[in-house]
């Protein structure tokens, strides 16, 4: 297809599509119609579900798209999907949302009616828009986006929100606080359209219908037509029951979904909010009226937010775990509306911590006296993070699966041999003058023979019985389909906190700074020596908590901290504040119990003006800057009772509070000691101190800048928690090393820290180095490097860490001493967040050679988290990952299979979900997984050769004008392959996990080798005994009037053999019974071939189900067979299969082949490398310098 009329929408976004523009065709539309009724509306059916043949054949391309009705959009990734949509135009007096509509309003709108339905009011407002010129605005509706034709880009675009006119932060504040007229937001309503997210579930009827057009029932339809009219009524019937259980399971299985899906987003969809209009007129309204613009008031018992909105105005304590996955309370504060954070352009990924999304509860609020607490709508309906979240749900990619691309592949092979029988089939009938209407009959029959309709129901079974036993150990899956993919995990991704260790923190200690060095550490800071010290004060005021319902709520770490003090908060009620002109502080204070202890000889004096002091030190928080991920800190602006100064305090992490301290505050061991404690898995927090100066007043200090009040700090210590390993951590490493499963850690915590955690829980051994990348990015004329640092092992004594400096393309040519050659799998990289995006950026040829061995990653974003996941999927992973919900969403859905341990509303596109909080169900689910897959390739290939078995017959019967009855066919297909294929998919996974992964491809040597083999055997067996029943001296050709092979033993004369029942069809006959023996004998043997056991599956004589099933039927044929024949066939087949497998490895193991999967080739190509990895004392320099190296 040309490229001169394409244009792309969502370029370089991951929903990227290809839009061509068409318009109808009459005579292609007439000849469509007239192929239909040929056809049998067959035609209909094939541009239903090929949309691309439908739109090019009854439409014509247009080189304009602006004049296109039709429009054909193709995704651009791997998938390749097309999808047909129609163009509509509606009238409205601007192009754009934002367009500037107050000139064009009406001079007068009677009864409030407003432009909203611009178009359909027209006719009812004659004379009031005279002076509105109305213009034709183009849009098409995609996966509930919206996207707007654009003149001046000539592309289609989407209207997001607020966002789209890039506001800055201090514009909101001054041009979008007041409020929209209604006027102007019923304008806007005309593109943003209601503010809900609509899940519609759709009624049985149309979902009936989308799953009966599904090519397989179309098949299916087929066949029952065509054995009706050859009087296969047993056999149809039962084929139409089976399709009806299958349609209505499946009916029954969406539909509950749809509603699941529905009720969720439900209850924050409709709900009645207060809208601003101007700067004192507020009016109520349902929440489905709103559109970006808008201003709402936040109520101070807080609501369920139903749109995107930025607070302008106080402060919200919001649980988001619904989107985080985060349980824990988190404070927003309102848009900074001055100095540089002012003057920056606003985005809701930048400012989170202002942003309130929709869907998130908001528990209480925060405000000043006579001031509303109010927030500005940025985006409503899809365009919210929550419906983003939906809309993912609602239209997922498809599963990317080898064994699913091959099962098609395998269909269309069957096809082919159908399209053979279906040509032998005609000829031979022609050359024996068979009636025109029988050739048709049995030349179609032949093709619903070759193609078994029990096919996806067998293959099916495997996943659902592997669902059950994964739903018996805490495993909950929402996407059944990608339990097979599980089968081929051979990387998984770990959160760190809350996943490999415990989720709380349990303070070790602290460690104080006195006279620019550190003091001793120590393990109570509620001594009630230190209850004055700043370290404590710091302690006790700079965190987020606040109290819900008496109890102290926030985030874990902030209330171990804080409990760590023994004091008390205290929140302002709602009636203190309303008493007050300015907000009312929260208030910390020690206990009053808690006094210095005295000896005797204190004096009485002294102890009681003590007492006093103590019970009247309190300290009021007069500002919050909530920590951000970003920054990796958090400040506080306190005052003392009784003080004039108010006081700054920070905490934050160790490196970042440090750069923010004056020099001579920080101890010359600082180094040293964070290293000491992060190596042995602590996790350390800095704390500094500041006196802001006097002339600073409580208002200013409100609309200060942090970065002014977060300099020039005082350096008081550090804080040491503990996070200990989950006890199934590290057996669980153990066991997915062992099977040769690599695993990698994914952490927003200290790169030091996350070392040390991966050699306790075994995922970095003791004898194995670790290499540090420290990337930095470009400055000024320096180009982008990489520092690689060389940690020591973990048993050695010398804590040393050696670096090196080389040039990027002379990696491999440095002389570096006598160092000797790194082993294969004797190093694992690690890397910060910050050093991973200047590699993906600055390094990109070094990204998948690092990507092989990196085993840390430390203070990752949670999108950064996604891209890696993405980076080891570029290199052939099959990936999975594993987090605790919060901040892992974008990774959990990106894997291949995402496994979320938390239960919370978050997990929703996380395919699977663990009850049990530890990372004991990835093993659980691998194993599932393998046997899922194992059982997927016993099932198809057992069907497959079902299916030849019986063409194989049928074609030998067709040779004679004969065929199985229908008895016969039903007695095959219901008593044998469908308890046989359902039973064989019981057997429970393998107890271990072993450290072969099962095969992924059916088009494999091994497996075609295999069925091509069974084929063969059960070929030369048929022909065999065709041929052996017509050379016997008692054999009888048929005729009409003959009944062979039924007569009974008083009736053996010399003379032909005669009956009342003429047998028209030759049913009949001694061909068709040996035949049907043989075959039937054959499928039995053939299942318990391929009913593979271990290492992947429990053995199949645990499977008690399938073994009675077996040995029912072979006692049944046994007994109702006339002359017994000799069951070899499990003999050669075992035989063979291992004579295959010795076969095959002699054969292909003559040369060695380049992998097929991209780390493997990049492995073996780095084996080859002598100099990878990077030596000690080098750094890395982007290519784009000249190379040179520097020795250090």
């Amino acid at each position: 297809m040309e490229k001169k009329d394409v244009k792309i929408i969502n370029q370089g976004l991951e929903n990227e599509m290809e839009v061509w523009g068409y318009r109808p065709c009459p005579w292609k539309m007439v000849l469509v119609a007239v192929g239909a009724v040929c056809t049998g509306g067959l035609l209909f059916l094939v541009l239903y579900w090929l949309p691309e043949w439908g739109v090019r054949g009854t439409c014509t391309r247009t080189p304009f798209i602006r004049e296109a009705q039709t429009l054909l959009l193709r995704s651009t990734d791997e998938f390749r999907r097309w999808f047909r949509t129609k163009v509509h135009v509606m009238l409205a007096p601007g192009k754009r949302p934002f367009d500037d509509v107050d000139l064009l309003s009406p001079l007068h709108i009677p009864n409030g009616d407003s432009i909203h339905s611009f178009s359909a009011l027209q006719d009812g407002h004659q004379g009031k828009y005279i002076h509105i010129q109305p213009v034709q605005v183009c849009y098409f509706t995609h996966h509930s986006t919206k996207y707007y034709w654009n003149d001046l880009l000539q592309n289609f675009e989407v209207f997001k929100g607020l966002e789209d006119v890039r506001v800055t932060c201090s514009s909101i504040h001054t041009d979008h606080s007041s409020g929209l007229s209604k006027l102007l937001q019923d304008y806007r309503r005309l593109f943003f359209e209601v503010n809900e997210i609509a899940v519609r579930v759709p009624s049985v009827f149309k979902l009936l219908i989308k799953e009966v057009l599904n090519p397989f029932y179309i098949f299916q339809l087929f066949s029952v037509i065509l054995w009706s009219i050859e009087q296969y009524y047993y056999y149809a019937a039962a084929i139409v029951f089976m399709s009806v259980i299958s349609i209505a399971t499946s009916l029954y299985t969406v539909k509950k979904q749809y509603i699941m899906l529905h009720d969720m987003v439900a209850t924050h969809s409709i709900v009645r909010v207060s809208v601003c209009r101007g700067t004192l007129d507020v009016e109520e309204a349902m929440s489905t009226e709103l559109v970006p613009g808008d201003v709402i008031v936040i109520p101070s018992n807080g609501m369920i937010m139903p749109c995107d909105a930025v607070l302008v105005h106080g402060n919200c304590i919001v649980n988001e775990s619904m989107l985080t996955g985060e349980s824990v309370p988190v404070t927003k504060t309102s848009l900074p509306s001055s100095g540089e954070d002012g003057a920056g352009l606003y985005s809701i990924e930048e400012h989170k911590r202002h942003t309130l999304f929709c869907g998130t509860h908001i528990i209480q609020t925060r405000f000043y006296t006579g001031e509303l607490v109010k927030a500005v709508v940025v985006r409503t309906g899809f365009s919210t993070e929550k419906g983003q979240l939906v809309r993912s749900i609602l239209y997922p990619k498809p599963t990317d699966f080898k064994l699913y691309r091959d099962a098609y592949l395998f269909l269309l092979c069957l096809v082919g041999v159908a399209g053979i029988g279906f040509i032998y089939t005609i000829v031979l009938s022609i050359i024996n003058q068979v009636p025109a209407k029988t050739i048709v009959v049995e030349s179609l029959d032949i093709i619903t023979i070759t193609v078994p309709p029990a096919l996806p129901a067998a293959m099916t079974a495997g996943i659902v019985y592997a669902q059950r036993r994964l739903k018996r150990v805490g495993i909950f899956c929402i996407s059944p389909q990608r339990i097979n993919i599980c089968g081929q995990l051979n990387l998984i991704c770990f959160d760190k906190t809350g996943t490999l260790t415990e989720d709380g923190l349990d303070l070790w200690g602290i460690q104080r700074v006195e006279n620019g060095s550190f003091s001793p550490p120590e393990d109570d800071p509620a001594n009630e020596t230190l209850v004055r010290s700043s370290f404590v004060s710091c302690m006790a005021t700079c965190h987020s908590l606040t109290k819900l319902e008496g109890e102290l709520s926030g985030d874990p770490l902030d209330l171990k901290m804080f409990n760590a003090t023994g004091w008390i908060l205290e929140e302002p009620t709602e009636e203190e504040t309303a008493l007050h002109n300015p907000i009312m502080p929260t208030v910390v204070r020690p206990p009053k119990q808690v006094l210095p202890e005295v000896n005797q000889e204190v004096n009485l004096a002294q102890n009681m003006e003590l007492s006093e002091l103590t019970l009247s030190y309190e300290i009021g928080i007069v500002r919050q800057f909530p920590f951000s991920s970003a920054l990796q800190r958090m400040s506080v602006v306190v005052r003392k009772l009784g003080e004039k100064r108010m006081d700054a305090y920070l905490k934050g992490a160790p490196e970042v509070v440090a750069s923010l301290c004056t020099e001579d505050t920080i101890p010359e061991s600082f180094t040293e000691t964070l290293e000491s404690y992060t190596r042995q898995g602590f996790r350390v927090i800095a704390l500094a101190h500041r006196q802001l100066e006097a002339k600073l007043s409580w208002h200013k200090v409100q609309n200060l800048n942090r970065d002014l009040i977060e300099t020039n700090m005082e350096f008081l210590g550090l804080i040491i928690m503990q996070n200990k390993l989950k006890e199934e951590t590290a057996g669980v490493l153990k066991d997915l090393r062992r099977a040769n499963i690599r695993t990698v850690m994914v952490t927003g915590d200290n790169m030091l820290t996350a070392i040390s955690v991966a050699r306790d829980c075994g995922m970095i051994t003791p004898h194995e180095r670790v290499i540090i990348a420290d990337a930095t990015p470009p400055k000024d004329i320096q180009p982008a490097t990489i520092n690689w640092h060389y940690t020591e092992n973990h048993t050695s004594k010398d804590n040393r860490v050696e670096s090196v400096e080389i040039s990027l393309e002379d990696v491999g040519h440095v002389a570096y001493g006598e160092q000797h050659k790194q082993q294969e799998h004797g190093y694992h990289f690690a890397m910060s967040g910050r050093s991973f995006a200047v590699i993906t950026e600055h390094f990109p040829d070094l990204v998948q050679k690092l990507a092989l061995r990196a085993t840390i990653f430390a203070r990752m974003a949670p999108d950064q988290k996604t891209q890696l996941v993405e980076v080891l999927q570029s290199v052939d992973y099959t990936v999975g990952m594993c987090g605790d919900g919060a901040n892992d969403c974008g990774a959990l859905k990106r894997a291949h299979s995402g496994i979320s341990l938390s239960e919370l509303e978050a997990s929703v596109a996380s395919p699977f979900t663990s009850s049990i909080a530890n990372i004991s169900c990835v093993p659980n689910l691998i194993r599932e997984g393998r046997a899922a897959l194992i059982t997927s390739f016993c099932v198809f290939k057992f069907m497959a050769l079902y299916s030849i078995i019986q063409y194989l017959s049928v074609t030998l019967l067709y040779s004679i004008l004969s065929n199985l009855g229908d008895f016969q066919f039903l007695f095959i297909d219901v008593a044998i392959i469908l308890i046989i294929a359902f039973t064989m998919s019981l057997n429970p996974a393998w107890k271990v996990l072993v450290a072969r992964r099962p095969p992924s491809s059916l088009i494999s040597g091994p497996l075609l080798f295999s069925v091509l083999t069974q084929i063969l055997t059960c070929l030369a067996f048929q022909v065999l005994a065709f041929l052996w029943v017509r050379g016997q001296n008692w054999y009888e050709k048929w005729t009409p009037l003959s009944d062979a092979c039924n007569v009974s033993s008083a009736n053996l004369t010399h003379g032909p053999n005669i009956t009342s029942h003429v047998d028209h069809k030759n049913i009949k006959n001694y061909e068709n019974t040996t035949l049907f023996y043989v075959s039937s004998f054959q499928y039995l043997a053939v299942a318990i071939i391929f009913s593979k056991g271990k290492p992947f599956r429990q053995p199949s004589y645990k499977n008690w189900p399938f073994m009675l099933s077996c040995m029912a039927l072979y006692i049944f044929l046994f007994m109702i067979m006339l002359y017994p024949v000799p069951a070899i066939d499990n003999f050669l087949e075992s035989a063979n299969e291992r004579w295959c497998t010795a076969f095959l490895s002699w054969l292909f193991g003559q040369k060695e082949k380049t992998p097929r999967v991209r780390y493997m080739q990049v492995a073996q190509e780095l084996q080859e490398d002598p100099d990878w990895p990077p030596k000690p004392a080098t750094v890395t320099y982007t290519t784009s310098t000249p190379h040179h190296t520097v020795s250090m």
